[in-house]
């Protein structure tokens, strides 16, 4: 008894760039450009790295070695140039995306920017440490220090993110074939869908059941969870190719072995599906950790604000 299987889902698709070409790849020229690529960490030979660790060190050792109060130290000279210093350098790192905005060669590309912006950032931790003299308590004062912590530790969590993930996402795009952007997994979803509800309409109700399983499901779908971790265990697709394999397993076979054909094809849908969410997975990280970064600077200067209101109005 034939039963007629839903048409496929419909999916979005969305765009994505053009992938490079496989003779751009095999060229002597691209691989002495990546050879020779400097990266915005080793900028101008670590110039901000460098520059950075000496201003860390010129203010760590006046902390240690100029007489100072032992009490409110941030009320004293030092701690308010300390303060002043940390406070300014805050207020200039955010201003990093509105620099992305503007195209300026040289010695202030976006490149050297961005190299300052984290090496700058990094010192800031010592910077407000300093400042704050280690004292901290259940106050605005240590609520500001610690959104800095958090958006310099969530800074550092998007460097690596830049510095691994994108080799990972390109090694994703390439196969034995050539490269593959994503909107060409999804037309492959789509074709394969095609393919799998044309081979399917002869099949009993209880096959056909398994199958529309898959068609319906939308490659999208799933949890944030789902997303990040490019898990999902309850995949309509991969749960109905494993049915139709004990399906197929407890009939006897058929001379055209139709099951046998349809799971091919969930087969190769499945392995489809699992190099797009990896796409997927890699892409939420490259753009997730900025969820964190950008909120908590807004929330640090927030804090910035009241504490210096509270210094110079309430202590």
């Amino acid at each position: 008894m034939a039963s007629s299987v839903k048409p496929p889902a419909t999916a979005p698709s969305p765009a994505s760039p053009a992938a490079p070409s496989a003779a751009a790849r095999k060229t002597g020229a691209s691989r002495e450009r990546r050879s020779t690529h400097e990266g915005f960490l080793t900028h101008r030979r670590m110039f901000w790295a460098k520059l950075s660790g000496a201003l860390a060190l010129g203010l760590t050792a006046l902390y240690i070695f100029v007489p100072l109060p032992g009490t409110h130290f941030g009320s004293s000279w030092l701690g308010y140039a300390l303060g002043t210093i940390g406070a300014l350098l805050i207020l200039w790192l955010t201003m990093l995306g509105v620099r992305k905005r503007a195209i300026t060669p040289g010695r202030w590309s976006l490149k050297g920017w961005t190299s300052a912006h984290v090496y700058l950032g990094l010192c800031v931790t010592v910077i407000g440490t300093l400042h704050s003299g280690f004292h901290f308590g259940w106050n605005v004062h240590t609520l500001a220090w610690a959104l800095m912590l958090i958006v310099v530790a969530s800074g550092v969590f998007g460097i690596w993110v830049y510095a691994t993930l994108p080799r990972a996402l390109s090694a994703n795009r390439y196969d034995a074939e050539g490269a593959i952007t994503e909107r060409q997994m999804v037309e492959a979803l789509r074709s394969i869908d095609r393919q799998i509800h044309e081979a399917a309409q002869p099949l009993d109700p209880q096959a056909a059941a398994l199958v529309g399983q898959s068609l319906e499901q939308n490659p999208f779908g799933g949890s944030l969870w789902n997303r990040m971790t490019g898990r999902y265990p309850d995949c309509a697709t991969h749960r109905a190719m494993m049915d139709l394999r004990a399906l197929r397993a407890a009939r006897q076979r058929t001379k055209d072995d139709l099951l046998g054909r349809i799971d091919a094809l969930l087969a190769r849908k499945d392995a489809m599906l699992d190099r797009l969410r990896q796409h997927l997975k890699l892409k939420a990280w490259l753009q997730g950790w900025l969820y964190v970064h950008v909120p908590v600077t807004f929330a640090l200067i927030a804090a910035l604000c009241a504490h210096v209101v509270s210094v110079f109005f309430y202590w």
